[in-house]
C-alpha cells in the first residue's frame, strides 16, 4: 500500500480534528452528513479519514455538517 503524503496525514489530521473539537463521532458524522443530503458509511467515513484520500468536497461536506464556520490551516 503506498504511504499517505504529506499533504494527505495533514488534511486527515485536520478534519479529525475538527470532528474533536466539536464532539462529532465518525457515527454522528453520518447522521449530520445525512441530514444535509450526503449519504456515507461509516466504515467508509472511517476508511477516507484512516487513508487520508478524500476529495475538497469531501471535506468540505464534512466541516459543513459539523457546523464549522472558520478554518484556519493552522
Amino acid at each position: 500500500m503506498p504511504e499517505q503524503s504529506q499533504w494527505e496525514q495533514q488534511a486527515a489530521n485536520l478534519l479529525k480534528a475538527e470532528l474533536k473539537r466539536k464532539g462529532v463521532t465518525y457515527a454522528q458524522l453520518v447522521e449530520r452528513l445525512a441530514d444535509i443530503g450526503i449519504s456515507e458509511k461509516e466504515v467508509n467515513v472511517a476508511n477516507k479519514l484512516s487513508r487520508g484520500k478524500f476529495s475538497a468536497a469531501f471535506m468540505l461536506q464534512c466541516l459543513k455538517a459539523i457546523g464549522v464556520q472558520h478554518f484556519s490551516l493552522d
